[in-house]
């Protein structure tokens, strides 16, 4: 079982920068694929970035393609998510999500992104 943590949220001005961390505690993290889920209000969860268990494999979504960067350390349990150029429309609660299978499936408990001018 994996417990995870997000961090690094806040209140940023548009083109602005965070990183966010999740980091886990548990055993065998490093075989997990790790994902950034994000849930604005009024609207659904969407799947915003996720990463392969030995990095090789990335994805983002459209709408953050070339200003988020996610990244992964396996000897500290963490992966990041590096948003450059927020965007007033990137904010939400951020979630990270690591699976393995359906049996192994774990969510953090969010952290908020607001950006505003």
């Amino acid at each position: 079982q994996l417990q995870l943590v997000e961090s690094g949220g806040g209140l940023v001005q548009p083109g602005e920068s965070l990183r966010l961390s999740c980091t886990a505690s548990g055993r065998a993290f490093e075989y997990y694929a790790i994902a950034w889920f994000r849930q604005a209000p009024g609207k659904e969860r969407e799947g915003v970035s996720c990463i392969s268990n030995t990095a090789s494999n990335t994805y983002y979504t459209d709408s953050v393609k070339g200003r988020f960067t996610i990244s992964r350390d396996n000897a500290k349990n963490t992966v990041y998510l590096q948003m450059n150029s927020l965007k007033v429309e990137d904010t939400a609660v951020y979630y990270c999500n690591a699976y393995l299978n359906v049996y192994h499936d774990y969510w953090g408990q969010g952290t908020q992104v607001t950006v505003s001018s």
